[in-house]
């Protein structure tokens, strides 16, 4: 796909979520690849004047920068479509699907992806039943080692790596901080990878395995975006046939959410080689200590041509 550089590109980034400074990194780093393509950037915050301005002054594309609920649950990009202004990235159903990771588990393992046992259990169940009566049946089914993360959000906010039963109830408030839903799922023990997908126009694709050491032992907040404390390996330390499984098991999660333009799918490779499920993400973080343009450059691509491309392929879609 060839790009056009006298393309005028809107570059949304910063939003109200508890990741605001990671999409203002995020959105200038889009803005400043795209720019080197000569492209026409626009970078700002959405406010109350958002939607009179591109209304008044239509861009061939949006690039939604925004992590956390203000750009992934689906809501911006279903006011976009109200506008008719072409955007980056999946539509508002297929974003509200993988926003919530109890609905994106279920709807990944029936497509015969397979992902860790879990349960969801909302802040009012949990008061209501009883917080120890209710741990004391969760841990029946579902023994340590386990993680307890918000049912919705990004960037390990609220994740916590529980090793003794002690330490949930403590973990269950911490992802309450977060979200009225936490998750709490069996944890895999193995090889933590993250697999970008992109589709500029020919079908999604899986990028190189990025393979996740952090130095800490947990892939946190800090471990995501301070440089030097994770170690990155790409592509990941697997064999050829897991990785071709664990990028197989990427697509299918990829297409299963309806995803579009871009994703990125958290796996956790176990002992036998399985690929499990964790989660997808609709926008994925595009810093330069994220993991997407980290596949993207061990693919041998150049970061401003595929953002180029991609804001192409969506305007060639909402033309078509």
């Amino acid at each position: 796909m060839t790009n056009n550089p006298t393309r005028t590109v809107v570059v949304l980034a910063g939003g109200i979520s508890h990741e605001r400074d990671v999409s203002l990194r995020s959105g200038r780093q889009v803005a400043d690849r795209l720019q080197e393509h000569g492209i026409t950037v626009i970078l700002r915050d959405p406010d109350a004047s958002l939607l009179s301005y591109l209304a008044a002054s239509p861009p061939d594309v949006v690039w939604p920068a925004l992590h956390g609920a203000s750009g992934e649950d689906g809501a911006l990009r279903a006011l976009l479509e109200f506008v008719g202004v072409p955007y980056v990235g999946s539509q508002p159903g297929s974003a509200r699907l993988a926003w919530d990771k109890p609905t994106a588990k279920s709807l990944v393992e029936r497509s015969g992806v397979p992902t860790p046992p879990s349960i969801a259990l909302s802040r009012d169940a949990f008061r209501e039943l009883g917080a120890s009566s209710v741990l004391d049946c969760v841990t029946s089914r579902l023994p340590v080692p386990l993680v307890v993360k918000p049912a919705q959000g990004g960037s390990a906010q609220g994740v916590t790596l529980v090793d003794d039963r002690a330490d949930l109830p403590r973990a269950m408030v911490d992802a309450y901080t977060y979200c009225d839903v936490a998750l709490v799922e069996q944890r895999v023990v193995g090889t933590e990878i993250a697999v970008g997908i992109i589709d500029t126009g020919d079908g999604p694709v899986a990028l190189p395995a990025v393979e996740i050491q952090p130095l800490s032992g947990v892939y946190s907040f800090e471990a995501r975006y301070n440089a030097g404390e994770t170690r990155f390996y790409t592509p990941a330390r697997l064999s050829p046939e897991v990785s071709a499984a664990a990028a197989d098991v990427a697509l299918r999660a990829h297409r299963a959410l309806g995803l579009r333009h871009l994703s990125r799918v958290d796996l956790i490779i176990d002992s036998s080689g399985t690929a499990w499920f964790l989660e997808a993400n609709v926008l994925p973080g595009l810093t330069e200590t994220s993991l997407l343009p980290l596949a993207l450059e061990a693919a041998g691509h150049d970061l401003g041509w595929v953002y180029s491309a991609l804001a192409e392929a969506a305007i060639h879609e909402a033309n078509t």
